[in-house]
């Protein structure tokens, strides 16, 4: 019978550089949909011939030089040119597959010169290549380096603290060092404002994993050390990795380690910093302060981690450790043995564990190199834990001192997953290897600081089997053990079989060639060793294991069995195959006199080294296929910013490429990660991070795809960002916290000493069935650099190479070892040790070549540029040297430059290459390029190094395009882990054919190679040259230091370009004028057609001293000439921008404003309207059209000012400030509110920062505020016409919502003047001179410490002939050729006027952590110190001072300093350097800034001495601009627009006068808009400076507010200076009345009745409780304070508006004589206090009144309610400074058990607000008169009085007591009687009656 059976096949075709694709219908060419889908794309990623014919260029070949893309087609093999021709083309996907040659030749046709690539390394070095994996080029271990560090903590306040009567401390605890702030006594919210700055000079490492702990402390005085109420603590690191590394007043939430079951203990307001070199840190602004009361929505907790962190515990379970090294030094065993006669092994582990600033360790093992503990230590800390890593180290225990013996961490992020689906962090059990120093045993280890995990470890050090688990815990659960004690406990044990199956492992490696080897090495016979964990190692000896065969499970063994029999010719070998793990010795032979290389010639030593692991190659696997995903990514990702960076077309369809092949791998990791799913070893972190990866890499495909579908032109940039985030978020997923095999390192030992080593992860050598599951490197021919091990390999000594090594790995089960030799260069024969002779998969010991090429090499070395300065004269004298396989060659040496042209071709000839020729032409080795300096003493500098792969012609292809000649690249040159500038070289390697030389391409030029003449770079290779001009203006040298000890006296400058020059003309007296006087000068140069290429241009400054000496003073060189490039005009066509612009200024004007006027003539107008845009839209409108900017007071405004002059009483909300009550800070606070709103409103409309700083750059000034057309014409006229009563026509979506008051403005700049208009160098630009060595680390010489003056000029380059209409312009003057109309440099005389507003977040300079600034300023010659005037104990102290310089131009640089005031010397806090010649920029021409408004009188009066108009005719004039034309009045027309404005303006005694200044202003403000020589004048501005130390380079010292202002002497002399001296204090006093109290909550037992009652008073704080709170009467006993007036006094002085001060005297420290002033926000507290009869006083309520905004007190006690506090309900808020006197109910607010708000009582008082003066004639207070007395209060008896006088408090507790029923009693009594009475006199009436009497 049949069986029917059905077979599926599935095909994968394997692409050469790795990549997989399942075959798939719409694969195919034919499919319509992807037509469709191409004919809808309007920029098709490659084209199909049907697709687009009609856009393609004339001219260009039917496949478009596209980005390449990954195109459908090209799943399937990805038919790529190999990189190195990829790299000059930008190539479509092509969809014919033909084989590689005709694929380049295709692409070749048709190269322009922009086809160079400005190489990145990756893009050179990766090949799509099978048998050679990329080099890295970074050289020096970064890690364990110390750097520079502060930690600056700001203590605000703390709120909310549990516990009563308290005086707390905060003590900030920052590694080991404490700092305390000062003591507050008896408050629970305590005032602190106090800065701390802690400074480190450590290693990364351990920097970030010190602790940050904020804790505080009851009542610490001298002699105790006081309570902890509670602390918080986080690591360094979690505030490092914060945007801008800093915590900005956010609430630290405090909980006691030593009570974890009590909750919440209270909040610490603070701001935490951490700066390392160079970071500067921007303080963030705060639009106002109500949002940081809001404590839960501001807590010092990193994004995403929740508010309510819980209590868990961390279990770091330590089962067992393997492999420890033998601790015994010969040395000590010996002693040991002969004193004891021990003869022990010496190791006895232990193992330490640190996490979040506890420690607890293990037992001690003793004299065991494999410890078993099973023991578990336990934290408990909060969850998530703000700490990143536990620090797991083991230590040998030694009676003398403990030493580590190897360290890992544990990364809680890689072990826990904090999403939706996330998982708690948990880890194994699972064995770590630990890797530290070489394990040649010595007294003295001198990499021990490896072992402590600083730096990268050398060696193999142990492993340890460990796990990890974290437990919520249930604090409401009464057993737990509430301390957060660190506990060791017994852990369960786990069978070994838990980690995996033990499996045998083979390593292979072949060493193809050892070159570069140092010359120190050179004499001594050299080996390599090859070490995996122990094996390998010849110290230790473990080339065999303890456990000889592979642990079977039961079960197992017939399997085992069978794979060990399963070929024959493997059977016997399985027992004896012993690992050879070390290279034959060989001497080296001289490569040249820096190196030498090992001769192997045809005969390369392999190794080979069996080990065994527990197998678990599927976590290396899974890591292995992301990191594939990723260097895919990277690669693509270089390329795409390669091409934006070279202006290549289309970069936009190789992102999408890019993207494309992201997302197919993301699905790939999809299919292949699931697999061993049953796998018994298996921990939960395995199936944790399998599920959380595939989510990941899923959700990353479909964004890839999604965002694919965005990249358009305009967005690549902003793509490209998105990518790196998942470039990062790929290399974090792929990085395996649970090791399994330990990586590889290789040793060259010499006379028997390790001398450098490499280290290759094990991962990277896995070998795998699955093309994306094997190692990058495995099977592949890697190129090491070996370094010297750790503190040896720091700095010079790690930038130089002491050994290349091109070595082939393979690491695999040795059951899969048929197929170790695949990936070796073919051509070889296996020579193999005796006893493996005959079997076939017996690895060999070394191979033989028998097939091998001669190559000639050719290195075009064209040019380098930006290298390093390795003389003291600041220039180099370079050469550079390559090295090919083993020989190398030198360039010439070029002196005293940075910029070398070499323009020479070295020619290697004999190259011996072994191997297969196909192979070579896609594989060839890489070049070696070493730049040097030549010294005339010793050996030659190392100046970086470079990797470059030839481009390789076989003896049979034609040397013609596209591939040849080969193209001039860039490559970037490395020293240590920095750049270190660019070489611009192409190699080619020439196969010699039978024919020898004779059919290699001719080499014009003479062939001699010893020593002969040098050959240039041949023609085709050359880029081609056209001519152009270079002008150059010279303007002068400044800030020269001496040379040699000798002043600079006659300096000169020297322009250098591509061998030609200029010289200035000579300054004969530096001193007296240092300007030149000649200006411009120009030279002409042949420079390449491409700008890329373009060589530098170099400045240098010379001294002319006697008998014709020239020494260097310094030099600089210009690196790219892009910006100086001029481009004539292109009248032809009309700029494709300024039509746009034109486009968008009129629909702006269509949509507001007047409509067009018929003359053509645009109106601008500036009324306030309704807001059109929130962004807004410039107006650039083309020099052809009139425009008329108008500027109108807004009616409202005009009834306003009518109603004012009526006198009507209607009183707005806030009125209209008074003019005469303004002054300079008014104006400025006022701006300062505006740059905060404009800062947040530019946050909430979530403008990009980089767009908004280009929106800046072209805009102007403001950010979105209110939508008017122009940010600029908002910001003049910003809130100053349009704040009208009512929602006015100024109040948009944009206005805030409080109305302010209208006042004129400045603007306050958050950063320096310069960094807003660009430098302001728009026409003279400043050249930094310097001088001596590029600093290292080490030494650290700074760029500014290398500065040795600056010279001020600018350069113009043109191609030569220019278009004549240039030179035809009006007024051109041939002498200064592009330089029109710049001003003469003759020195001036000018009056210079420095403003100092404030200084902020100073750094502190005295031990109390405050510092005494004051300020120095520095000009010429002019040294003020204004010492008498210092600020005692502030670190933001406000100077409100200003200075008056006469000074000349040119002059040296304005510095302002500030320094801490001392009794001995003053030491700097920080400085600030401000060149004053920046207003020689065409941007400020008026001495002061342009104001925003021209008043003659009040706060804002023009303190110009010119009038606006008069400025505005210098500009016309001096611009050649047509105008001033003023006319009709409030008119005035500058070239061809027209500016329009009021046109009256009101003197102080209120008269109207016509004038023609607000129309100028107007113009003036507007100046940029006039066609030709408009630009941005500077407005009137207050500019924020960052205060830097050279002794903490690079670290911000605080910040300086102020401006300068600048009068020519020749000018009419300027008014007095402005006065902005601080507002004085007034003194004031407040006086608190306390009326009435009334459900006052009670603690006491009455005596007697049992009845509550206590003795209660009131008392007050301002501000931050001092200690001149005041007490209110005792009411005894009672529930309320009836009818009790009461008044305790407060005396407050107050600056003006803002912030308000408690004076208290200081005392009288050292050498401190003045009065220091602490600043709180103003507050005042009102607090019941109850007197208990057995214990102290305690507070049963309080409440804290902001005096500035407080709710306004209920009219009855009924309606007062504890809402009114909370904020829960809307109160009207009231000031006390406006309303002077206001009285009401108030509750009292106290915290329960459960930590929540209750009302405790409630008060009636009166607060009154006096000025000094009116204080004085009616005081009040302590031990005076009671203020407007009242009778006598008529007083409760209290308690004791029973006891004096018992018949009055009898009827005091009776009747208060019983009173209603002593009434009824009385009524009853009362009723008996008339009974009584009635019944005695009945019988007498009734006789009387009866009896008729």
């Amino acid at each position: 019978s049949l069986l029917q059976t059905s077979l599926c096949v599935e095909i994968r075709y394997q692409a050469t550089d790795g990549t997989v694709g399942s075959w798939d219908d719409g694969d195919f060419l034919g499919d319509e949909s992807l037509q469709e889908e191409e004919k809808d794309s309007q920029e098709t990623d490659g084209l199909l011939p049907s697709s687009r014919p009609s856009s393609r260029p004339p001219g260009e070949k039917s496949f478009r030089r596209a980005g390449r893309s990954v195109f459908s087609a090209m799943k399937l093999g990805k038919n790529r040119a190999h990189k190195e021709e990829a790299q000059k083309q930008d190539e479509p996907a092509v969809l014919e597959m033909e084989d590689l040659d005709c694929l380049a030749i295709r692409l070749g046709d048709g190269l322009d010169p922009d086809s160079v690539s400005l190489a990145s390394v990756t893009a050179l070095t990766t090949n799509v290549s099978n048998k050679r994996s990329k080099p890295d080029i970074k050289m020096e271990p970064s890690a364990g380096r110390p750097m520079d560090y502060q930690v600056s903590v700001m203590v605000i306040e703390a709120r909310q603290l549990v516990g009563l009567n308290m005086d707390p401390v905060v003590c900030v605890e920052v590694g080991e060092d404490k700092k305390y702030t000062s003591m507050k006594e008896s408050t629970n919210c305590p005032y602190y404002n106090e800065y701390f700055v802690f400074d480190f000079h450590v290693s990364p490492d351990i920097m970030f994993d010190k602790i940050i702990k904020i804790s505080v402390i009851h009542s610490k005085n001298l002699l105790r050390s006081g309570t902890l109420v509670g602390s918080f603590k986080m690591d360094v690191g979690t505030v490092y990795s914060q945007p801008e590394h800093q915590f900005h007043h956010k609430w630290a939430i405090l909980s006691d380690p030593d009570d974890i079951s009590s909750g919440l203990k209270g909040y610490v307001k603070c701001d935490i910093a951490v700066v390392g070199k160079g970071d500067n840190i921007k303080t963030p602004h705060k639009a106002n302060e109500t949002d940081e009361d809001d404590i839960e929505g501001n807590l010092l907790l990193p994004e995403g981690v929740p508010p309510e962190r819980q209590w868990a515990r961390f279990y770091v379970k330590i089962y067992r450790a393997e492999g420890l090294p033998r601790m015994n030094t010969s040395l000590m065993a010996n002693m040991k043995k002969a004193f004891i006669g021990e003869n022990k092994d010496l190791v006895d582990p232990y193992v330490q564990v640190f996490f979040a600033g506890q420690k607890g360790k293990t037992s001690v093992q003793k004299s065991s190199y494999e410890p078993l503990w099973n023991e578990q230590v336990v934290f408990t800390d909060l969850f998530p834990p703000l700490c990143k890593r536990i620090k797991v180290q083991i230590r040998d225990s030694d009676k003398v001192n403990d030493v580590a013996i190897g360290t890992h961490f544990i990364d809680l992020r890689k072990i826990s997953n904090d999403g939706d689906k996330g998982f708690l962090p948990t880890l194994g059990p699972a064995w770590v290897n630990m890797y530290g120093s070489t394990r040649n045993y010595t007294l003295l280890d001198e990499h021990q600081d490896l072992n402590e995990g600083l730096g990268e470890g050398v060696s193999f050090r142990a492993r340890l089997m460990l796990g990890l688990a974290v437990e919520i815990l249930d604090t409401s659960n009464p057993e737990l053990t509430s301390s957060t004690e660190v506990q060791v406990e017994q852990a369960t044990p786990i069978s070994e079989s838990c980690t995996g199956k033990m499996e045998e492992f083979f390593l292979f490696g072949a060493f193809l060639e050892a070159s570069m080897v140092d010359r120190k090495n050179g004499d001594k016979p050299i080996t390599f060793e090859v070490t995996i964990g122990n094996y390998g190692n010849k110290v230790d000896g473990l080339s065999r294991p303890q456990r000889p065969r592979p642990w079977k499970e039961p079960g197992d063994e017939e399997e085992v069995d069978l794979i060990q029999n399963s070929s024959d010719d493997e059977g016997d070998e399985g027992g004896d195959l012993a690992s050879v793990s070390s290279t034959p010795p060989m001497r080296p032979q001289i490569t040249d006199r820096n190196y030498f290389h090992l001769p192997y010639l045809e005969r390369k030593p392999c190794i080979y080294i069996k080990s065994w692991w527990p197998d678990q190659r599927r976590r290396l696997y899974n890591a292995n296929i992301m990191d594939h995903i990723a260097d895919k990514l990277e690669e693509g990702l270089n390329d795409v910013q390669e091409m934006i960076k070279t202006e290549k077309s289309y970069p936009e369809r190789r992102l999408r490429g890019v993207l494309e092949e992201l997302s197919c791998g993301c699905y790939r990791f999809l299919s292949l990660a699931d697999k061993d799913q049953g796998h018994s070893s298996r921990t939960r972190l395995d199936r944790e991070r399998l599920k959380s990866c595939m989510r990941e890499l899923e959700s990353m495909g479909q964004h890839a795809k999604a965002l694919r579908a965005q990249v358009k032109r305009h967005t690549v940039r902003d793509k490209l960002r998105l990518c790196q985030n998942y470039l990062q978020k790929l290399r974090f997923l792929a990085d395996e916290p649970q090791h399994s095999i330990p990586d590889v390192f290789i040793w060259m030992v010499s006379n028997g000493k390790r001398i450098a080593y490499a280290r290759v992860p094990s991962k990277d050598l896995l070998f795998s069935i699955v093309e994306e599951e094997m190692g990058k490197d495995c099977a592949k021919v890697k190129t090491l650099f070996l370094k010297l091990p750790g503190k040896r390999g720091f700095g010079s000594a790690g930038w130089t190479v002491q050994a290349k090594l091109e070595l082939y790995l393979w690491l695999g089960l040795s059951k899969q070892r048929k197929d170790f030799l695949c990936g070796l260069p073919c051509g070889f024969e296996e020579v193999k040790a005796a006893q493996g002779l005959g079997l076939h998969s017996f690895p060999p010991v070394s191979l033989v070549y028998t097939k091998k090429q001669v190559f000639q090499l050719r290195a075009h070395m064209y040019q380098a540029r930006s290298l390093f300065a390795a003389d003291s004269s600041g220039l180099s004298d370079p050469f550079a040297r390559v090295f090919f396989i083993n020989q190398s060659q030198c360039t010439e040496v070029l002196n005293e430059t940075l910029c070398p042209t070499w323009d020479q071709m070295l020619v290697f000839n004999n190259l011996e290459l072994y191997g297969e020729a196909h192979e070579l032409r896609n594989d060839p080795p890489i070049i070696v390029i070493e730049i040097y300096d030549q010294d005339t003493m010793g050996k030659a500098d190392f100046m970086g190094r470079t990797f470059a792969k030839p481009l390789v012609k076989m003896a049979d292809e034609a040397y013609c395009p596209p591939r040849f000649p080969p193209q001039l690249e860039y490559y970037q040159i490395y020293r240590g882990n920095t750049t270190a500038g660019d070489l611009l070289a192409a190699f080619e390697l020439l196969e010699m054919g039978p024919a020898g030389k004779a059919n290699l391409p001719p080499i014009n030029g003479p062939m001699d190679v010893d020593g002969g003449p040098i050959m240039p770079v041949p023609v085709g290779i050359r880029p081609v040259l056209s001519k152009y001009r270079i002008e150059v203006l010279f303007w002068g040298l400044r800030d020269l230091k001496r040379v040699n000890l000798a002043q600079v006296d006659r300096p000169r400058v020297d322009i250098e370009c591509a061998g030609k020059g200029v010289q200035s003309s000579l300054i004969h007296n530096y001193k007296k004028n240092p300007n030149f006087n000649t200006l411009v000068k120009w030279f002409e140069v042949d420079l390449p057609e491409n700008e890329l290429l373009h060589p530098p241009l170099n400045i240098r400054v010379v001294d002319c001293r006697a008998f014709g000496r020239y020494t260097l003073v310094g030099s600089h060189a210009v690196s790219s000439l892009r910006r100086f490039i001029y481009r004539p005009p292109d009248h032809a066509a009309p700029n494709w921008n300024t039509m746009v612009r034109l486009l968008q200024g009129c629909r702006v004007l269509c949509n507001g404003g007047p409509s067009y006027h018929p003359t053509g003539e645009i109106v601008v107008n500036m009324e306030p309207e309704v807001p059109i845009k929130k962004l807004e839209t410039m107006v650039k409108l083309d020099a052809m059209s009139d425009a008329i900017i108008k500027v109108d007071v807004a009616e409202e405004e005009k009834e306003r000012k009518k109603k004012k002059k009526k006198g009507t009483s209607e009183e707005l909300e806030e009125e209209e400030p008074d003019e005469s009550m303004l002054d300079w800070w008014s104006k400025y606070f006022a701006s300062i509110d505006t740059m905060k709103e404009q800062l947040r409103q530019q946050e909430a409309s979530g403008i990009d920062l980089e767009e908004k700083e280009e929106m800046d750059n072209t805009e102007g000034l403001k950010g979105p505020m209110k939508g008017k057309e122009r940010a600029k014409a908002l910001k003049e006229e910003k809130k100053k016409r349009t704040q009208s009563p009512g929602p006015g026509p100024g109040q948009g979506p944009e206005a805030p919502e409080k109305k302010k008051p209208k006042i004129d403005e400045l603007k306050v700049y958050p950063k320096e003047l310069e960094s807003e208009f660009d430098n302001f160098e728009d026409w003279l630009h400043t050249f930094n001179l310097l001088r001596g060595k590029t600093g290292d680390d080490e030494d650290g010489s700074t760029e500014e410490e290398r500065t040795v003056g600056r010279f001020k000029g600018s350069l113009c380059v043109y191609k030569v002939p220019l278009p004549e209409d240039v030179a035809r312009e009006a007024g051109y003057d041939p002498t200064y050729g592009m330089f029109q109309g710049i001003p003469s440099n003759d020195p001036i005389n000018v009056l210079v006027r420095v403003y100092v507003v404030r200084a902020t977040d100073l750094h502190p300079a005295d031990i109390n952590g405050k510092a005494d600034p004051y300020i120095a300023i520095r000009l010429g010659k002019t040294d003020i110190r204004d010492k008498e005037n210092y600020i005692s104990k502030q670190l933001n102290p406000v100077f409100g001072k200003s200075f008056d310089i006469e000074a000349s131009f040119p002059m040296e640089m304005l510095t302002v300093a500030i320094y801490d005031w001392d009794l001995g010397t003053d030491d700097l806090i920080g400085e600030t350097k401000i060149d004053l010649e920046r207003f020689y920029s065409k941007h400020p021409p008026p001495p002061c800034g342009i104001a925003q408004n021209y008043s003659i009188h009040g706060y804002n009066i023009w303190r110009d001495p010119m009038m606006p108009s008069q400025i505005l005719t210098r500009l016309c004039k001096e611009g050649k601009v047509d105008g001033p034309h003023f006319g009709p009045p409030g008119r005035v027309k500058v070239a061809n627009r027209v500016f329009t404005g009021p046109s009256e303006i009101e003197d102080e005694n209120g008269q109207r006068k016509p004038t023609e200044e607000h129309v100028s202003l107007c113009a003036l403000r507007h100046w940029e808009d006039i066609p030709r020589v408009g630009c941005r004048l500077v407005p009137e501005h207050v500019e924020t400076r960052p205060l830097l130390n050279a002794d903490k380079p690079g670290i911000e010292q605080g910040r300086l507010e102020m401006w300068v202002d600048m009068f020519p002497m020749d000018m009419p002399a300027p008014g007095t200076p402005l006065d902005i001296s601080p507002r004085k204090p007034k003194k004031y006093e407040l006086r608190v009345i306390v009326w009435n109290t009334d459900e006052v909550v009670l603690e006491d037992d009455d005596f007697f009745t049992g009845e509550k009652s206590s003795d209660i008073f009131v008392r007050g704080w301002p501000g931050a409780r001092t200690k001149e709170g005041q007490e209110v009467g005792q009411g005894h006993g009672e529930p309320t304070l009836e009818g009790q007036k009461d008044q305790t006094v407060i005396h407050l002085t107050m600056p003006g508006a803002g912030v308000f001060s408690v004076v208290t005297s200081a005392d009288r420290a050292l050498g401190c004589s003045k009065e220091g002033q602490i600043s709180f926000p103003l507050r005042t507290l009102v607090c019941i206090w109850a007197k208990l009869e057995m214990r102290a006083v305690c507070c049963t309520g309080a409440i804290e009144l902001d005096l500035n905004r407080f709710p306004r007190g209920a009219k009855t006690a009924k309606q007062c309610s504890m809402e009114m506090a909370t904020g829960e309900v809307d109160v009207p808020l009231v000031s006390i400074f406006k309303q002077k006197r206001v009285k009401g109910w108030w509750p009292l607010l106290a915290r329960n058990e459960n930590d929540e708000f209750e009302l405790t009582g409630k008060v009636e008082a009166e607060l009154h607000l006096l000025t000094a003066e009116e204080a004085e004639k009616n005081p009040v207070g302590l031990a005076r008169n009671e203020p407007d007395p009242l009778e006598k209060p008529n007083r409760p008896d209290t308690s004791f009085i029973w006891f004096l006088n018992p018949l009055k408090s009898a009827r005091y507790f009776l009747w208060h007591t019983y009173r209603w029923l002593l009434l009824k009693l009385l009524l009853l009594a009362l009723l008996l009687l008339l009974l009584a009475l009635f019944l005695c006199s009945v019988p007498g009436y009734l006789v009387k009656k009866m009896l008729g009497a």
